[in-house]
Formats: structure tokens, sequence, C-alpha cells
């Protein structure tokens, strides 16, 4: 691997000091068709953020888990949205991507409570709350962040193209090594099975790479949990010590940095990571990881809740949007907004907040 200068404004390297500016009307964001395939285009539209709300609504925002940076910029972009706007926000998490049932129990009792006014949802699985979600939309709105779901009884998502995530990464791969020639190994860590993200992201990887000399040895599958994935990826290198690169998800990428330091491998065997976090800037800032798209997890929490309150005060709204997918290396980090991606390295996963306890 080669190293890479640590050379970088201040500015930037301040952004984690404080939090991110309010998000420019001037921002470009997707506008999808809630009934198109996922790998079609979307339309391009300046991101407007919501006026203030005419009604302190209450949102239930139920979380997969809040264990990962991933989740935790959500939360702050909700929360600051939240705060901006003068609503309240109250939010559970299950606790990792196995944990259906807890999501399901979550989601009902966010359901019942008649104080609620609409329920933000980022699943653990597809399909596997659509008869939960049926009984509380006929009540109250159930709009969808970041994870994409069956859209039965769903009001509203928020999201990007996790196709375009994982074909990013393998774009990025395949110029590396462009033509013909000897195959290039990598290791394939997707992220958890029956997640509803992952096998977007795994069919975008492969289409991408379908053809070149990228190929991959083998394909781990497991939670996005810090130690889960350093056991995937212990477990992958001793199988094959011939992979050159280490591909998948944040959580594995973050892992992998110290296993392969460890094992003395930093200089042979490379990261891409599928999605964006702060160990993941920081790795690629230090040279760690080479590279990774972001889907603005930040921006994507302020959109959940400028859809829900624009929802529930009549206003007009797109059913389905999402921040613009772009890869990240170290030479991208001097031009995109990291307050879109990032939350402020002070901020602490924040579980309730309350327009009154600002007065």
């Amino acid at each position: 691997m080669r190293r890479i200068p640590v050379v970088i404004a201040a500015a930037l390297l301040g952004l984690s000091g404080a939090a991110p500016l309010p998000a420019s009307a001037a921002r470009e964001i997707l506008r999808r068709d809630p009934s198109a395939d996922d790998t079609r285009p979307a339309a391009v539209a300046p991101y407007v953020p919501a006026r203030a709300a005419a009604k302190r609504w209450t949102l239930c925002a139920a979380f997969p888990h809040i264990k990962d940076a991933y989740w935790l910029g959500v939360n702050f972009g909700m929360m600051d949205e939240a705060r901006r706007l003068g609503v309240e926000v109250r939010l559970v998490e299950a606790g990792g991507y196995p944990n259906l049932e807890i999501q399901r129990e979550q989601l009902k009792a966010c359901g019942a409570d008649p104080a609620v006014d609409a329920v933000i949802l980022g699943t653990v699985s597809y399909d596997g709350l659509t008869d939960v979600i049926g009984e509380i939309a006929r009540r109250i709105p159930v709009l969808a962040t970041v994870n994409d779901i069956a859209s039965e009884g769903i009001s509203a998502k928020v999201g990007v193209s996790w196709y375009e995530m994982g074909r990013l990464a393998g774009e990025y791969l395949v110029r590396r090594h462009p033509g013909h020639g000897e195959e290039v190994p990598i290791a394939w860590f997707p992220g958890p099975q029956g997640a509803g993200w992952v096998p977007f992201v795994d069919r975008g990887f492969r289409d991408a790479i379908a053809g070149s000399r990228i190929a991959i040895r083998t394909t781990a599958w497991g939670d996005t949990a810090k130690s889960i994935q350093r056991n995937l990826v212990q477990g992958t290198l001793d199988s094959h010590p011939e992979v050159r690169y280490l591909v998948g998800n944040a959580l594995m990428a973050e892992a992998a940095i110290s296993v392969l330091r460890e094992r003395g491998l930093q200089d042979r065997t490379d990261i891409v990571a599928t999605y964006f976090t702060p160990a993941v800037y920081r790795g690629i800032l230090r040279g760690r990881v080479l590279a990774a798209p972001t889907d603005a997890p930040v921006l994507q929490g302020r959109l959940s809740i400028d859809q829900a309150v624009d929802l529930l005060e009549g206003r007009p709204f797109a059913r389905h949007v999402g921040p613009r997918v772009q890869i990240v290396d170290h030479a991208a980090l001097k031009r995109i907004e990291l307050g879109d991606s990032l939350p402020p390295n002070t901020f602490t996963p924040q579980f309730r907040f309350s327009p009154a306890s600002t007065h």
C-alpha cells in the first residue's frame, strides 16, 4: 500500500469538532420514481430544506442499531433537523440486523403510542415487517429511511440506490486494474444476509466487476458488528492469503485496518469500503483505506425529518428522495461536503429530542 501524506485543510480537520451547517438550498438530491427498479437513473433536483413546522409533531424513529458511526450520522442529522423544525423525535434501536423480532415489537409500540404522529423506519428486513407496517399505516404514516423496504404501507422513502453504492466500489477497483491480464484476487464482505440493502450492493458490485480482472475468491456474510467483521477478516486471510483487496461494509474496513497491521500486511493488501463512516474517513486520510462511496447519512437523516414534517403538514413532498452518491478517495476529501456524511466527533447517541427542552 502506498503511503499518502496527511496534508489536508484545517477546516476539514476541524469539521468533527462542530456541528455541520444546515443543508444548503443549492445542494443536489435525487428523486426516484417509487415504482422504478433500483438500478434506473433518478431525476436531479435542488435540495430545499423544509420550513419550520406549524405544529409540534411527534415522530418515532426505529433504527436497526446505533452501534456504528453510520447510524450515528443518521441519528445526528435527524435530531439536528428536528431541532431546526421544532418537532419531537423518539428513537428506538433493535441492536442489530438479526433482531427482527425486537424491531417488530418496537415498531408495534411506536404505532400504538397515541402521542406519535408518524413513524420513520430504518428496517432490519426488506419484507419482515410488512404486516406490522400495514396495521400502523391505517392510523399514522410510516416512512422508510436509508434501508430499502417493501413498499406496501410505506408513505415515502429516503434512501439511495445501494446498487449504485456497490457499483461505484466495483468500478473503482476496475479502474485500478484496467484491461486484460492476471486476475486480481479479492475477498468480498457484503454485510448481513437478509438486510434490505445488501442484495443491491452485492449485485451492483458484481455487475461492475463482471468481465474485468477483479476476481472474488471468497464471500463472507455477517452482521455489521466490528467484532463479527474482525473475525470474518481474520478467517478470510487465514484461508485466502492470496487476496490483494478486502472489499465490503465499513465495519469490515474498520476492523481490517488493525488486522492487516497486526499481520504486517498493510503494504500488500488494500481496503475498499462500500460506504463511508468517520473511521473510514480517517483510514482514507491516513492511506489505510483506498476509497468508499458516500451516501451522506447525516443528510439522509435531515431529509427523513423534512419528508415526515412536509407530509404531516400537507405540503408537497417527494415520495422517494436521497442524496447523490459519490466515491471518496484521498483526492476527493477536499471537494466533498463532509458535514453531510459525518456527525461531529463530540456527538453521542441521542434517543429523544423535545422542543420543550430547548426553552
